[in-house]
């Protein structure tokens, strides 16, 4: 039933990518100016002083060591370079009525992607599941940017919903870190659904990025009536876990209030140590519209910048 929706939706626009660009005339209008913006510079080599030149970017400790001058040369960085990383879990499939995480993600990742061909900057794409599906890196040519949106295209289409992938979110961040060789800015969309034990080490992946200078955005998209408020009927259920199968008979009303509180806690922490490691982290949960989650986004970064 979601792939008869999706195709329909994209029926109204011939493609994902005239989708995205609808969707991004409509970010123009609310923004005044863009919300990206390059890396400003970045150290190149140094090079002998010429007398008479402006002593600014002298490297005096380099003096003290050498007792010669010499200055630091720079090359200007005009362009942002942005890797989109995109959770292609089972769990990302949810719910199967209506709009799904991953479609919701895709819809996103693709808009992004016509912002940033607007401004003339570098996009890649990161897809994982229980592996490191695809991984292409940041260019800014008209046929990458087709080819991205063609990738995404597949991934929205073509999956088989009986399919059980799981979930290793920390070993394909820590793969996306060392294939990602240059600054670029991070943007994840994932339900975060790992294991609580693991968090530690989710966030050890998060700054593997950080320490390779690039800056993350964490997009942690989620269903709120179904996964936060736990809005079902109370009546008995099968909850049936996506990516294992494992298999559940319970009543919701018998553990609504505690799940809540374990759920709530869990993301708070997430939150919390998103903070506390200059992590960029933005609820997106899929019932409000992507188009309107990203143009908050868009417009709260557009003031800090």
């Amino acid at each position: 039933m979601a792939k008869k929706i999706e195709r329909l939706r994209l029926a109204q626009f011939g493609n994902l990518e005239l989708l995205a660009k609808q969707v991004v005339e409509g970010f123009i209008t609310g923004l005044h100016k863009s919300p990206f913006h390059g890396f400003s510079v970045e150290f190149a080599e140094h090079r002998l002083y010429n007398p008479g030149e402006s002593t600014r970017n002298i490297d005096w400790r380099l003096y003290g060591r050498s007792e010669k001058l010499f200055t630091k040369k720079y090359e200007e960085e005009t362009n942002l370079r942005c890797q989109l990383v995109i959770d292609n879990s089972s769990s990302m499939y949810f719910p199967q009525v209506g709009l799904s995480k991953f479609e919701y993600a895709v819809y996103a990742a693709a808009s992004l992607v016509e912002l940033l061909k607007r401004q003339r900057d570098a996009v890649g794409l990161s897809i994982f599941n229980e592996a490191l599906e695809l991984h292409t890196a940041a260019k800014s040519s008209l046929l990458h940017h087709r080819y991205l949106y063609s990738e995404l295209e597949k991934h929205l289409l073509g999956y088989e919903e009986k399919n059980k992938k799981q979930t290793a979110t920390i070993d394909a961040l820590h793969a996306i870190a060392e294939l990602t060789h240059k600054r670029s800015l991070v943007v994840i969309f994932s339900d975060l659904l790992d294991d609580p034990s693991q968090t530690a080490a989710l966030f050890d992946a998060l700054q593997h990025l950080k320490h390779n200078k690039h800056e993350v955005i964490l997009f942690h998209v989620y269903h709120e009536a179904y996964e936060f408020a736990f809005q079902l009927e109370d009546r008995p259920y099968q909850l049936i876990d996506m990516e294992s199968g494992e298999r559940m008979l319970l009543r919701p009303g018998d553990v609504r209030e505690k799940y809540q509180t374990a759920i709530s806690n869990y993301f708070e922490e997430i939150k919390l140590r998103c903070l506390n490691n200059g992590i960029d982290f933005m609820p997106a949960p899929i019932e409000e519209g992507y188009d309107q989650v990203l143009l908050k986004y868009l417009l709260k970064r557009q003031q800090l910048y």
